[in-house]
């Protein structure tokens, strides 16, 4: 965990490389992942580049892979992936060419299936179409119950025996196939052109055909339309074409129809079978070529990433060597230097590639290691802001902050573990489920933070037993510590009864761990338990702020501004311990002080004052009257030792407002003549802080003293807002514990209070509907609920107190990341 307590210390580094190895050079650095280069043509235009030519080689390979995969998948082949490790290296020069003719080889002989394919199914299609028209129009001209006459007067369609017209030779026909969807518009076409003498009949063919180019499902009609007269044969021909009909031949006799029937279906059985060969030679193509798939894809891509990385080195005057820089983690300098010379022995140069560090005063990128267990936590840090270089990182605390405060809003054993299961069923199978890449952005989301989950639920496992609440129930593990020496018959009859805790006849035990289940049937409970979760969430809400302020010493300390320490930092901590931790310190003392049976003043039964009213009277320097025989106070000296906090805490306020502008007042005043230092002026080189970490150093000290005044007011006023605002912890968990009380009593008591055998059928349905009511409302709903509120804590009233958030991601040249990123989907 040390590595995540502030990012990776960075170097900026030159690099020199020789022509014939910067290839390989740059392939061992895309194989360690741990430079981040710098484009030093910036102002060059990306069609003028040196190796420009190469990119748009690799372009052209890419094509053909998506074509060739394309092909594949069209198929439903299965292509093998292999893990990171063994991934193929990237390919050199001559392996490049192999590949590239290899791929075009492949694309070539695809290309030339596919075209075989196209051509032989659109043979297949038109035969199969002419021998439905051949069978169906079969039954049009024999059927002797239609007679079709046309009206000249009114244009109507009437029967005729259409065998009968063709016999004294007046009537033409002409029979073909149309899609489906386009009948009806034809149908109206034919007669408008005809003004109603064309009789047309057709029948819908129930099994689709398939598309020859798409392999998608067509549905078509067979039809044959009887005409009179050459010329408007030629007309019903127009149409045809308009329509994209497909016209076949069909003899009038029925005897040659049969015949010719019979020639189609011997033409579609050699067809069907040269076919059969095709899509069998294909198969054994691409199963081939999908074993090679995965690896040719990996390499293609490498070296692209490679050609696009080097358009980002110079070229020296001498043109004899390339020039780079990059951002590298110091402890990774070594491996650096190491890939550096493979890259230059794997070609035999004589030169070797040689790595400089060199001094700068721009500030370098932020680079924090992480695993998968760290790696969602850090990815909420970054949710809200790039920590600055060096800064503390807030994401080591995050770890167990996050959780707890999570667990104190969502506290129930039940519901805590069914986040725990999910989480666990994540995590114990993350390897699997990582590997199958899905494509939903929500799953994506939860399965990225599974670990966060995980502990989530955890934690509410933890608050829950310690609420003693699961699914709105209370669990009697140690046996309740209340008791009472009335007899039964007292107790049933008074609902209402009230005990005296200090009376004899209370049982003074005290419930192990947790709270004691008797309270799930006191009728007091939700005072009981409002007046217990508010003081819990104000206690951690200053613990966690006071932790927030003092880890801005850490950041003083780091980067050299220890006055800041004194002006800052003292001021902060010491206005918010002597008014909100003192609050928290009376929460202690009542509890210790004050009990049910202290018997001696002023610490009699009934007089523990009110902390919050006694915060407010502090503030307002003013005094309450207390009780007849109470005291106001609850230790002698403590009025004073009030106003004396007060009186301090006002102080600090001059103190933050004043002290730093004036400290650089003088030591401006103290510099002079000499011009002000800025950080540009100082050798910051890959140890000195960068810029962003003292942004108000070279104003003026009008903007100096207004900064300085936004911040102070900030600060006072979040105090008190910040302070006020951990009472979610109390609001949602109050919410959540009535909302699962509502659900049982309302929902499944519905089932549980039947006493008859319908209750057992009643419950089974009951049991499914809170069930899911609890999953979608309490576990999904109020899980984001509360995840959110959590994540609002940690932003704002936690990591205000000394996070910046102000620099930028490392994003390093890195083979893995690069192929991860083109393949996750959009």
């Amino acid at each position: 965990m040390a590595m995540m307590f502030r990012s990776e210390e960075m170097a900026l580094c030159q690099m020199f490389i020789q022509p014939e190895a910067a290839y390989t050079s740059v392939s061992e650095l895309g194989e360690t992942g741990a430079v981040q280069f710098r484009d030093l043509n910036a102002d060059v235009n990306a069609f003028q580049r040196k190796f420009v030519s190469e990119v748009r080689r690799c372009d052209e390979m890419e094509r053909k892979l998506r074509y060739v995969e394309g092909e594949v998948k069209k198929d439903s082949v299965q292509i093998p992936e292999c893990s990171v490790d063994d991934w193929p290296r990237a390919p050199n020069p001559r392996e490049i060419i192999e590949l590239e003719t290899r791929l075009e080889k492949t694309e070539n002989e695809i290309l030339e299936l596919s075209q075989n394919a196209v051509n032989l199914k659109s043979n297949y299609l038109e035969l199969t179409e002419l021998k439905h028209v051949l069978e169906r129009t079969q039954s049009f001209f024999f059927e002797q119950e239609v007679h079709v006459s046309a009206d000249a007067t009114k244009g109507n369609l009437i029967a005729e025996d259409p065998n009968a017209a063709q016999s004294r030779g007046r009537l033409g026909f002409v029979a073909g196939v149309i899609q489906r969807e386009k009948m009806p518009g034809f149908e109206r076409m034919l007669w408008r052109i005809s003004r109603g003498n064309i009789f047309l009949r057709q029948v819908e063919l129930e099994d689709p055909l398939e598309d020859p180019a798409t392999g998608n499902e067509i549905f078509k009609t067979v039809f044959v339309a009887f005409f009179q007269g050459e010329q408007l044969k030629a007309r019903i021909k127009k149409v045809c074409t308009g329509y994209h009909v497909s016209l076949y031949p069909c003899p009038s006799s029925g005897s040659e129809r049969t015949e010719m029937v019979k020639g189609v279906c011997t033409r579609l059985e050699d067809l069907k079978m040269v076919l059969n060969q095709t899509q069998d030679h294909r198969s054994i193509v691409l199963a081939t070529v999908a074993k090679e798939l995965f690896n040719w894809r990996i390499m293609v891509k490498k070296m692209k990433a490679i050609y696009h990385t080097l358009n980002l080195f110079n070229m020296d005057v001498t043109k004899k060597c390339l020039i780079g820089e990059c951002w590298v983690p110091v402890p990774d300098l070594p491996k650096v230097q190491k890939a550096l010379s493979d890259g230059s022995a794997a070609v035999g140069s004589t030169i070797p590639s040689f790595l400089n560090v060199i001094e700068t005063n721009e500030a370098p990128p932020t680079y924090n290691r992480t695993n998968k267990f760290t790696r969602g936590f850090q990815n909420l840090i970054d949710a809200y802001g790039i920590a600055s270089y060096r800064e503390a990182n807030p994401a080591l605390y995050t770890i167990i902050t996050f959780p707890f405060l999570f667990g104190i809003m969502f506290g129930d054993l039940g519901h805590g573990l069914i986040m725990t299961l999910f989480g666990l069923w994540m995590v114990t199978g993350e390897k699997k489920l990582g590997a199958k890449k899905s494509t939903n952005e929500i799953w994506n989301i939860f399965f990225g933070g599974r670990y966060i989950i995980l502990l989530m639920g955890l934690f509410s496992m933890y608050t829950g037993f310690v609420y003693n609440d699961i699914f709105s129930k209370s669990m009697n593990i140690f046996g309740s510590a209340w008791s009472i020496n009335y007899n039964v018959s007292t107790v049933m009859h008074n609902k209402d009864l009230t005990l005296n805790p200090g009376s004899s006849d209370y049982n003074v035990d005290i419930y192990p761990v947790g709270l004691d289940p008797i309270w799930q049937m006191a009728s007091n409970k939700i005072i009981f338990l409002n007046s217990y979760k508010m003081k819990l969430s104000i206690i951690f809400g200053v613990v966690h702020m006071i932790f927030g302020v003092c880890m801005s010493v850490v950041n003083y300390n780091f980067f050299k501004r220890r006055v800041s320490i004194v002006l800052e930092f003292l001021p902060q901590i010491i206005f918010l311990v002597l008014l909100f931790a003192y609050m928290v310190f009376m929460m202690f003392m009542k509890w210790v002080a004050y009990t049910a049976k202290t018997d001696f003043q002023p610490r009699t039964p009934g007089c523990a004052p009110s902390v919050l009213i006694m915060f407010i009277n502090m503030m307002l320097f003013k005094n309450s009257e207390p009780f007849h025989g109470c005291n106001e106070f609850m230790f002698e000296g403590q009025n004073e030792l009030q106003r004396t906090f007060v009186f301090i805490s006002l102080i600090c306020i001059p103190w933050m407002l004043l002290g730093k502008p004036l400290y650089m007042m003088i030591q401006r005043k103290k510099a002079s003549p000499t011009p002000i230092p800025t950080n540009g002026d100082v050798n910051q080189g890959a140890n000195h802080a960068p810029k962003p970490h003292d942004p108000h150093d070279d104003e003026p000290m009008a903007e100096i003293f207004i900064h300085q005044a936004i911040h102070t007011i900030e600060y006072v006023l979040s105090t008190v807002s910040h302070t006020a605002s951990y009472l979610r912890l109390w609001a949602l968990s109050l919410a959540h514990a009535q909302l699962s009380e509502v659900l049982w009593n309302m929902v499944l008591s519905m089932g549980l209070k039947q006493d008859s055998y319908k209750g057992a059928i009643m419950l089974y349905f009951v049991f499914g509907a809170w069930a899911l009511f609890t999953l979608a409302i309490l576990v999904m709903m109020e899980g984001l609920s509360a995840f959110l509120h959590t994540l609002r804590l940690h932003w704002v009233e936690f990591m205000s107190k000394f996070y910046e958030g102000l620099g930028y991601g490392f994003q390093p040249f890195s083979f893995k990341v690069i192929i991860d990123n083109d393949e996750d989907p959009e």
